[in-house]
């Protein structure tokens, strides 16, 4: 068997599990980003904050919303409530078989609670997978760089020098930022929707607390 041949087949099975690793270290990452245990409730990119006051609301009191394991199933989500930490976190429902669209940037969000007279200051703190948010920073930047570099070395072999050439060199230099502007375009949108979804569930926990309690 040729030499370069094994080399060869040694390199592909490199890839495949190097493929199988990266796959593996994403589903992980999301798997573990959607937990709402206390070890994984600041995992996480963070991404927005979102400061509110929910009146008539004691700290004291909260717990009577939530079961005795500080669950509260929600419409559209769930949450969770550690007193210890003076803390709820929340999130969208992740159905297996939903017939929701699903992005590759959902969003899940950690409330710190802090009472200020009759009422409770809160601060909801964003966050999204760390895979979903390297990956989209590598894809633009590698965009932008393989652009960049096309641009530069195009220029130094002459291709501005003519008029063809440089149509052709402007016409590159049009689909790129086309490319780079529907990426952001796409990952505004997306973030847009899954911010919504889990602004959803926040005002259901909302309207869930302010709820009177029943004797």
């Amino acid at each position: 068997m040729p030499h370069s041949y094994v080399i060869a087949t040694f390199m592909m099975l490199a890839g495949f599990f190097a493929g199988i690793l990266f796959i593996g270290l994403i589903i992980g990452d999301w798997l573990y980003f959607i937990r709402l245990t206390p070890d994984a409730i600041r995992y996480g990119c963070r991404v927005a904050n979102n400061p509110d006051q929910w009146p008539g609301t004691a700290l004291t009191t909260l717990s009577d919303r939530f079961t005795p394991e500080g669950v509260l199933m929600l419409p559209h989500g769930v949450a969770w409530f550690y007193p210890q930490l003076s803390q709820i976190a929340i999130r969208p429902q992740y159905r297996l078989f939903s017939r929701r669209f699903r992005t590759a940037w959902p969003v899940k969000g950690l409330i710190h609670l802090s009472p200020h007279d009759q009422s409770l200051n809160t601060l909801c703190v964003k966050r999204m997978p760390w895979s979903s948010t390297l990956m989209t920073l590598l894809w633009f930047v590698l965009v932008l760089i393989g652009s960049l570099t096309f641009v530069v070395q195009y220029a130094m072999d002459g291709g501005f020098a003519s008029l063809g050439g440089t149509l052709i060199g402007v016409a590159v230099i049009a689909l790129a930022a086309l490319v780079l502007a529907f990426g952001l375009v796409t990952v505004a949108l997306a973030y847009r929707l899954e911010d919504s979804r889990l602004m959803k569930v926040y005002g259901e926990l909302r309207d869930a607390v302010a709820l009177p309690t029943t004797s």
